[in-house]
């Protein structure tokens, strides 16, 4: 079973519907009286960046203003996450897996336009790439996008439809075999035949961690290389992790939410945090959790753990993101055709 049953998706929509709803009281809604309080509302694997970042964050603050500031965390499939945000939950700056997740938010009129610039490099701070994570060994000897269609391959890999990750996913596979042929019907062929090997199809990509990793489903992980660095850190000895030939540069970005921010009070420790993002010592984090610093000196600081001759397309390549979203996730889009979603 590729995708979670129906009853299965409905109880977890449930329970997501809860957990936003605690948050809203908990987390989102809740703010101290006593200290300056914002929430990061994130993705699925930016959980363990972030409990490195916001100590550092806290005591940068402190020491530069004198005030204290606590930092609460929410984090799931990006796509659902902005929607948790659309839907009232409270958070003062979205850190998301990829701009059109933020730009849903942007047309609620909760953020304001040209979020973007808002920031350096287009509001990304640090990128990241997908990789195949597989178990000690490579069993199945998987070594390019191409093995996991030829080979009799158990893939593991979020669904697009709420996860930022998955997106990301469909787009490195799809770069790859682009390179291979300008025949889109060869194209979808690829791509049909690859998602049909998919097992199992989580609503984000920390679950489809837990799936590989923790249930031990699977043959290979499709995956944020952040995400395959961080379970072998965790899981020494039992993984690797493998860098296609051609894959896809993923840039989560990161936005004030506006309307947010003035109503709490908290427009301005908000800038400072996301701004914090780019300095040496939170670029040099970021890679220190497997995320590629946005800058290029800090990045090739750490040459040992990225590679960095990977072949990589952009998004720009597929004409943005609203475009890219239209042709590809989109109802109807390139997706539900190959996956029998029409």
């Amino acid at each position: 079973m590729k995708r979670k049953s129906f009853s299965m998706v409905k109880k977890i929509a449930v329970l997501s519907m809860a957990t936003i709803l605690l948050i809203g009281c908990t987390g989102c809604g809740s703010k101290k009286s006593h200290v300056l309080t914002i929430t990061n509302v994130s993705y699925d694997p930016t959980r363990e960046f972030y409990e490195a970042y916001n100590p550092l964050f806290e005591k940068y603050y402190k020491e530069k203003t004198g005030k204290e500031v606590d930092i609460i965390q929410s984090h799931g499939g990006s796509g659902a996450q902005a929607r948790s945000v659309v839907e009232g939950c409270n958070a003062d700056v979205v850190t998301l897996a990829l701009e059109h997740d933020i730009t849903l938010i942007e047309q609620t009129g909760l953020i304001e336009k040209g979020w973007e610039q808002e920031f350096a490099d287009d509001s990304s701070p640090y990128t990241s790439t997908i990789v195949f994570l597989v178990r000690k060994g490579n069993p199945k000897q998987i070594k390019d996008w191409d093995d996991l269609v030829n080979k009799k391959v158990e893939i593991i890999t979020p669904d697009p439809k709420s996860s930022g990750g998955a997106c990301w996913n469909f787009l490195a596979a799809l770069s790859y075999i682009k390179e291979q042929t300008d025949d889109e019907k060869e194209q979808k062929a690829f791509l049909q035949k690859l998602y049909s090997q998919v097992s199992v199809m989580d609503s984000g990509a920390r679950g489809s961690t837990t799936t590989f990793v923790e249930n031990q489903k699977g043959d290979v992980l499709i995956a944020w290389e952040n995400e395959a660095i961080t379970t072998m850190k965790s899981y020494p000895d039992e993984y690797e992790m493998i860098t296609p030939s051609v894959s896809i540069l993923a840039q989560p970005s990161v936005a004030i939410v506006d309307d947010n921010a003035d109503a709490n009070g908290t427009q301005e420790v908000s800038r400072e945090y996301l701004n914090y993002l780019y300095t040496d010592d939170a670029q040099r984090l970021a890679a220190e959790y497997g995320y590629r610093p946005s800058n290029e000196s800090i990045l090739k600081e750490f040459s040992d753990r990225f590679d960095l001759n990977v072949k990589l397309y952009t998004i720009k390549d597929y004409g943005g993101w609203k475009e890219a979203y239209k042709n590809y996730f989109d109802d109807g889009a390139m997706f539900d055709e190959i996956y029998g979603n029409e």
